[in-house]
């Protein structure tokens, strides 16, 4: 079959390790894959993750590998000489810091420009390695209530969030990568971690979209992708948003205009547990308006996918639409001679003098 008769599938799956398994290869070679999804027990070095990256592409080259690749805490290739960003709260610090000798329209502008040197790094650093995608920023206010968001947020204040990630997806889109709103509508209310548990959001339809929504609202085109939340809010919907026509399609699609790919969150969280079984949860989210689904750390549960998923051939022509505008864009330099660019170095010349890396 040839690259162009290829058309990706819903799911996005992980793999076992630093290379591929039998296993994985059958997974990622089934119709229905049409993402892999990284994660740190897949890095070892440099040469490893080139070499699977590339591996996974001789395989299937329309699928996406993406990663969860933030800064701070959530960073999942950390040695080897990839940069350790910060975690997107020192960017929202650095916009809200004032003194005698900075003004807070000139705070404002560095930490823009910091944050596009972030995502160029991001972006430039995985693109070397043979990495498509990252799922980044977090749009998630920071109430001072959720742990698992906490310093993953880039501030309270929604105009603030805003424009660090249209900076920061500027430098990601400066490197050719596409960007991942997430959690949508906001997660940054509920205290309860999803991973573990269902967390609920009490709060009305208004309160939401006139916060946490807003950085969603505004990015409008800029945005490529979305990331919906694990989160029940009942005062809207008896679903989780990620599960809900209302969240998805009337708010999103339809109230925000947003026309770019819906990824479903990790289908293997206590968050999705209330669809039941794994193939319900998919079907539910398909049908809610997602475009993809993942599912990940549950090898077993993927193949339930795998087996039991039934997509109709038009939501699968839809969502592979969506998704082929993730692919990077232009060539990615390798890592030598990304440590030669003069963007690269000025952007990592930047944030040293900032004192945002080391």
């Amino acid at each position: 079959m040839t690259k162009a008769k290829m058309q990706p599938g819903p799911i996005t799956l992980d793999v076992l390790g630093l290379e591929l398994k039998a296993e994985d290869r059958r997974r990622i070679s089934h119709p229905l894959t049409g993402g892999v999804i990284l994660f740190g027990r897949n890095f070892a070095n440099r040469k490893q993750l080139t070499k699977l990256t590339a591996d996974i592409k001789k395989l299937r080259p329309d699928v996406l590998i993406s990663i969860d690749h933030e800064g701070g805490r959530v960073q999942r290739c950390r040695s080897d000489d990839f940069t350790h960003l910060p975690a997107m709260r020192k960017l929202g610090e650095l916009w809200e810091k004032k003194n005698k000798s900075t003004h807070a329209a000139e705070s404002a502008a560095i930490a823009m420009a910091a944050a596009t040197a972030c995502g160029y790094i991001l972006a430039a650093e995985l693109r070397a390695c043979g990495v498509d995608f990252s799922f980044t920023p977090v749009l998630d206010l920071d109430f001072g209530r959720s742990e698992v968001i906490g310093d993953r947020s880039f501030s309270r204040d929604p105009q603030l969030v805003f424009a660090l990630a249209k900076s920061l997806n500027e430098g990601l889109r400066l490197a050719g990568m596409a960007n991942c709103g997430k959690h949508f509508p906001g997660h940054g209310w509920a205290e309860a971690d999803s991973h573990v548990a269902i967390p609920v959001d009490e709060r009305s339809l208004k309160q939401i979209l006139n916060a946490d929504a807003k950085p969603y609202e505004w990015l409008d085109l800029s945005l490529a992708a979305v990331m919906p939340a694990h989160v029940i809010y009942p005062k809207v919907d008896k679903h989780p948003a990620g599960f809900s026509k209302i969240w998805l399609h009337s708010i999103l699609r339809q109230e925000l205009g947003f026309e770019g790919v819906i990824f479903s969150d990790d289908l293997s969280m206590e968050g999705a547990s209330v669809a039941g079984s794994v193939v319900k949860g998919a079907e539910m989210a398909l049908d809610a308006g997602c475009d993809a689904v993942l599912i990940c750390n549950r090898p077993d549960l993927a193949d339930e996918l795998l087996s039991q998923l039934k997509v109709s051939k038009a939501k699968q022509a839809e969502s592979a639409r969506r998704l082929n505008r993730l692919m990077p864009k232009g060539p990615a330099s390798s890592w030598n001679a990304l440590q030669d660019e003069l963007e690269y170095r000025h952007a990592k010349a930047l944030l040293k003098k900032l004192a945002l890396i080391q």
